[in-house]
């Protein structure tokens, strides 16, 4: 009787991905065999590496390992030979590799400088397929209180209100803030509509006696600093 699955010792033992990865180490592993030691079996009629050759090329918009931050389980289940487990598997490694990256970049963390905290946030939020609002409360030493998310908008707006920020800095005893969201569109030009909205909050804020330190957008792999442009 056929054996209704492929698994990976079918493959000559050369190509096997468990036996590549004991002899020479992970890095020596394609993107594709790194999946297939997950995916473990594949289907009637593809072997783990070509199942795992489809996960890498479904995402339209990204192909690659990035692609898996854009796919859903539903979409993974697609798959022919991608079941409930394998999805869940799936998925569940990226939000590991998301949360790996964040905790290595947290060790190095200064909220004084733009560019780390653009790339402490940003493994997460470079993946949102809306804009979302961050705020970071910080105390007179610049140390982190807590961040929140206090606005979520469309695909390319976010609803921001001056008042909801100034509340929550003062529940949470902050004298400095930071303001942080994504744009979906890859591109963290600010609007002019981030600008004049940025301006306000800092102009409250001086009243107020909280500091807006900066306003930084996130976009595919790169980031603006609202400070650093002297925009506000």
């Amino acid at each position: 009787m056929q054996n209704e699955h492929y698994t990976i010792k079918e493959l000559p033992e050369s190509e096997r991905p468990y036996e590549k990865c004991r002899k020479f180490g992970p890095k020596f592993l394609s993107d594709a065999e790194l999946l297939a030691v997950i995916i473990r079996v594949g289907s009637k009629k593809e072997r783990c590496v070509e199942l795992a050759h489809k996960v890498l090329n479904l995402s339209k918009n990204y192909n690659g390992l990035v692609g898996l931050n854009y796919i859903s389980m539903e979409q993974l289940m697609g798959i022919h030979g991608i079941g409930t487990v394998k999805a869940t598997q799936l998925i569940c490694i990226s939000e590991l590799a998301k949360r790996m990256n964040q905790m290595e970049r947290k060790s190095v963390l200064s909220f004084r400088h733009p560019r780390l905290v653009a790339e402490y946030y940003m493994p997460e939020m470079r993946f949102l397929e809306k804009e979302n609002l961050v705020l970071i409360l910080l105390d007179t030493k610049s140390n982190l209180i807590k961040d929140l998310v206090i606005s979520t908008g469309t695909v390319n707006m976010t609803i921001s209100d001056p008042r909801e920020i100034f509340v929550c800095a003062f529940q949470y005893h902050a004298v400095q803030i930071i303001l942080l969201h994504n744009h979906p569109s890859g591109d963290p030009t600010p609007s002019k509509e981030d600008i004049i909205t940025t301006k306000r909050i800092k102009e409250a804020g001086i009243l107020l006696g909280i500091q807006l330190i900066d306003h930084i957008i996130i976009g595919d792999n790169q980031y603006v600093s609202m400070r650093e442009k002297e925009l506000i």
